[in-house]
């Protein structure tokens, strides 16, 4: 695969990477249900065997869980590929989840991941969330301190607003940005991905699939039978009455993708991967079976008749 660098770091990536959200497993509140780790292992080690060279997790996916299931799955790998986690969404013996960007908790965290990581350096740290949003400076700060330290190679951010990421870029250089971006989410589009292409910022889109509702294997049958843990039942976009546009809109791209063999998760990936301010985006697995409907994509790109073909599709829904 191609590779591309993200922002101002020495990581080149490789267009897609592997997602460990729903690796997380059941039994927290925004789980995707229950998950088998043996499925897990083998899907992170299907997309490295196909040239995926990097790994996107969170310490909140499954209160930990998500974490030490990737430690398995890499350990012993000839060629690991890149890991990146988050800090900031913490937990409580409760299971409840806490906002937390104080220095102190920052540091802790970063800990607590590399022990369950089990490696020395975090390659890409990420503030998960801007929130609570009075201690954003607090936070980056010691994201900064843990770069001098050598704890990570790299400090980013997930779901900052331009606003927030000018706050931050005042006080040292921002790697990366790892926001939502999908045909069903393009808020980004307006000022972010021009701010970010500016000041040398990576994006990482996550989602780019709606959390699966885009692969072309999701049915209202499926959704209606969703393990009652995944909480992707209760977003809007899986509900009616938006629901018969979005796998109308899943039609199309399957359309589009069949003429080039690929399929409607592949070109809903390629969607994303057009921009050229976008690095790479997180394909989210939960076996290694699934990896067949998206590698495609990393090659995969759209004409720009078949752009404007989804755009009007879109603008007439």
């Amino acid at each position: 695969m191609q590779t591309r660098q993200l922002g101002n770091s020495d990581l080149f990536l490789t267009p897609l990477g592997t997602g460990a959200w729903a690796m997380g497993g059941g039994g927290w509140a925004f789980s995707w249900g229950a998950q088998d780790d043996a499925e897990s292992v083998a899907a992170i080690r299907a997309a490295v065997d196909a040239g995926m060279n990097w790994i996107d997790t969170a310490a909140v996916y499954g209160l930990g869980h998500s974490e030490e299931v990737v430690a398995k799955a890499v350990e012993g790998l000839a060629d690991r590929p890149y890991i990146f986690t988050k800090c900031e969404r913490c937990w409580d013996e409760s299971g409840g989840i806490i906002k937390r960007l104080k220095r102190d908790s920052v540091r802790s965290e970063c800990e607590d991941s590399l022990r369950r990581l089990k490696v020395d350096v975090i390659d890409l740290y990420q503030i998960h969330w801007p929130e609570p949003d009075e201690d954003i400076e607090e936070g980056w700060e010691a994201m900064l301190r843990l770069k001098e330290e050598g704890k990570v190679r790299w400090t980013g951010v997930s779901n900052f607003s331009v606003a927030q990421l000018e706050r931050i870029r005042r006080l040292g250089p921002i790697t990366s940005l790892q926001p939502p971006y999908n045909l069903l989410a393009r808020e980004i589009e307006g000022d972010t991905l021009p701010y970010c292409a500016a000041h040398n910022i990576g994006v990482l889109c996550y989602s780019p699939m709606h959390s699966g509702l885009l692969t072309g294997k999701m049915t209202r049958e499926r959704i209606a039978t969703m393990d009652p843990d995944d909480h992707r039942q209760r977003r809007p976009q899986f509900q009616e009455p938006l629901l018969s546009r979005n796998l109308a809109l899943v039609e199309l791209l399957r359309e589009i993708g069949g003429r080039h063999g690929r399929t409607a998760g592949e070109t809903a990936l390629a969607w994303t991967l057009r921009r050229p301010e976008v690095t790479a985006s997180i394909t989210g697995l939960r076996s290694a079976a699934q990896l067949e409907g998206v590698i495609g994509a990393a090659e995969f790109r759209l004409s720009a008749e078949e752009v404007d073909q989804i755009e009007g599709f879109l603008n007439q829904a």
